[in-house]
């Protein structure tokens, strides 16, 4: 019953901001981390969603404006994610040039996923704020979920976690409660011009998070520390491309230098309760099998 009631509440919170709720929400990187599961909460809730991904029809490309406009073309609102991360170089020109063209066709309400600690990310918000948007920005830690969804499987599937952070505590926050915030922020309009900053309710090590992750999982799961030249070499070895080899130099070893450490209240300040702990993130996933070897 209070599932139904609380259903009913957010559709009148939608249509307060004069869009109705027949409008497509675009949700960029729609097949995402945070995209897919805005988008299956906001269906849930019987709000047409829009997916803009590289891989769908018509394709969104960040380096190709001209695949913007087709997907804005009667939306009324978008979550914004940015690929590879707000923390590559352009992001913000490309953020900029989107919320200006999605402004002129008449989407104003924009919620964009950013980073914490992240100097282009604070660029991208700025480019946002100056577009006249009706913005609202998640400025996020660390994803629990990069252990176990692309980004670090592979490390723990091998048993070794070995990255180029020492001592340092991130409050790891569950990707879960960032898509609960961003469909809050989105169908509510007093989220507008608002900044949250969200975090775990608690701060680990890596060696810590990769101890929760082999008590959950039951695998022999180990962190070692590596040096930041270990580390690059690793990524050539791997192949990658040099942008993505420079940008996750970039995230281990100037963002993870101990700047983003603290707690913060925004996931309490936009849902009223606490954050979900790594703990609780690590028992969920290990029970998919998702680290069984």
């Amino acid at each position: 019953m209070n599932e139904m009631k609380n259903e009913n509440v957010n559709k009148k919170r939608l249509e307060k901001t004069g869009d109705g709720n027949q409008k497509p929400i675009l949700i960029l990187g729609g097949t995402g981390k945070t995209g897919r599961r805005v988008a299956n909460r906001l269906s849930a809730l019987g709000y047409p969603v829009r997916i803009a991904s590289r891989s769908g029809t018509p394709s969104f490309d960040w380096n190709n404006q001209a695949s913007w406009e087709p997907l804005l073309e009667g939306a009324s609102a978008v979550y914004i994610t940015y690929y590879p991360d707000l923390a590559a170089p352009g992001a913000a020109d490309a953020v900029g040039s989107f919320a200006n063209l999605a402004v002129e066709k008449g989407v104003k309400r924009l919620v964009l996923l950013s980073g914490r600690g992240e100097e282009e990310a604070q660029r991208s918000e700025e480019a946002l704020k100056a577009s006249g948007a009706d913005w609202t920005i998640l400025r996020c830690s660390w994803f629990a979920q990069n252990f176990s969804e692309h980004f670090l499987l592979d490390y723990v599937l091998s048993g070794i976690i070995a990255l180029p952070v020492a001592n340092v505590k991130e409050p790891f926050i569950d990707v879960e409660d960032i898509a609960d915030v961003a469909v809050e922020t989105i169908i509510n309009p007093k989220h507008i011009g608002q900044l949250y900053e969200l975090s775990g309710p608690r701060s680990l090590t890596f060696a810590e998070a990769t101890e929760e992750i082999s008590k959950a999982s039951g695998q022999d799961v180990r962190y070692h520390y590596i040096s930041t030249e270990q580390f690059s070499y690793g990524l050539q070895q791997a192949e990658l491309p040099e942008d993505i080899i420079s940008l996750m130099m970039e995230l281990f070893t100037k963002v993870l230098d101990g700047r983003n450490s603290h707690t913060t209240d925004g996931v309490q300040r936009v849902l009223g309760r606490e954050p979900r702990d790594f703990s609780e993130y690590a028992k969920s996933a290990a029970a998919t099998g998702v680290w069984n070897t």
